[in-house]
């Protein structure tokens, strides 16, 4: 990388007219296949001399039009958090993330006015890259088509890219990770990331409950609705030292301690004191336990808990830190 990445939530950019070289996606997970586009762009954007580019949508328009159409069952669960996809983006080599604001403007505008406005005023785009079914602007009218002519027009080369599959065949998507998540197949949701899932956030203040219960945790807001199925993991903690260290995590909404909680992931550090408030941490997926449930008093609870992390010390006992 040969500049400070920028970060952009608004277009034309301000303070650049650098050309670029660009790819267009939700890019939710960066996934094995996104991996392999986002490689693509970053080698064009070395041989042309051009800026490595992302351009990505918040919120995702699935959800947006979920809304919009009180139908909150069709919004898509996230993989990822932003700050966890654009580090994500980062790590992969992008020079510039646009993350778009996706609103009315947005799906109101025709498909030529989003190649005009982002593309050529917003980004100089010299090279794009997108999926084979790639749709954008009003009603989805706009196609591969109409971004080549466009793109003669306006000086920028097109290229598509055919799905990407896995050893099986299997296309990568982000569907798929979603699909893997949702029934606690990490060694599935692993393999087609690429690399172990997780969620990370700044540590912030709960109920204290875990602490009176000699279980005190980490908490962290996570992407809602998230992707990962509720319930009880290993997990391993980054963030709080040179190591990572193994612990717990509870995901869900607690509901034998409170009944309107929101979607949190509540992380207990095994045999040993940490001091976290507003820290960053990463929490790393290895093993799914056991379903969120509702237990009819606290000793069940810390019963359950002690089973659970008695599992996650045989985990570690077997397969080390």
């Amino acid at each position: 990388m040969n500049s400070i990445p920028k970060i952009y939530r608004t277009l034309p950019r301000g303070d650049t007219t650098a050309a670029s070289a660009v790819t267009i996606g939700n890019f939710d997970g960066v996934h094995r296949g996104h991996q392999a586009i986002l490689a693509q762009v970053r080698d064009q954007a070395a041989q042309g001399a051009l800026m490595s580019t992302v351009m990505t949508f918040a919120p995702h328009p699935r959800a947006f039009f979920a809304r919009r159409g009180q139908r909150p069952e069709l919004i898509p669960t996230q993989v990822s958090s932003l700050r966890d996809k654009v580090d994500a983006l980062l790590r992969y080599g992008m020079e510039q993330i646009v993350v778009q604001h996706f609103n009315q403007r947005l799906a109101d505008m025709s498909a030529e006015d989003f190649i005009r406005t982002l593309l050529v005023d917003g980004l100089n785009t010299r090279w794009l890259m997108v999926g084979e079914d790639f749709r954008y602007g009003h009603q989805r009218s706009g196609d591969i088509e109409l971004l080549r002519r466009m793109g003669r027009h306006y000086g920028f080369e097109v290229q598509t890219l055919p799905d990407i599959v896995d050893t099986h065949g299997h296309r990568i998507s982000s569907s798929e990770v979603r699909t893997a998540l949702a029934v606690g197949n990490l060694e599935r949701s692993a393999t087609l990331l690429g690399r172990p899932y997780r969620l990370s956030g700044h540590v912030i203040h709960g109920q204290k409950l875990g602490r009176n219960l000699g279980y005190p945790t980490l908490n962290i807001r996570v992407p809602d609705p998230c992707a990962a199925r509720s319930g009880t993991y290993v997990v391993r903690v980054h963030g709080l030292g040179p190591e990572a260290m193994p612990a717990i995590a509870s995901l869900g909404v607690r509901p034998t301690v409170t009944q309107n909680g929101r979607l949190l992931l509540e992380t207990h550090v095994l045999d040993r004191t940490v001091h976290a408030y507003g820290k960053l941490v990463s929490i790393e997926f290895l093993q799914f336990l056991r379903d969120e449930e509702s237990f009819p008093d606290l000793p069940t609870l810390i019963a359950a808990i002690d089973k659970d992390a008695q599992g996650a010390r045989d985990y570690f006992a077997a397969h080390g830190l």
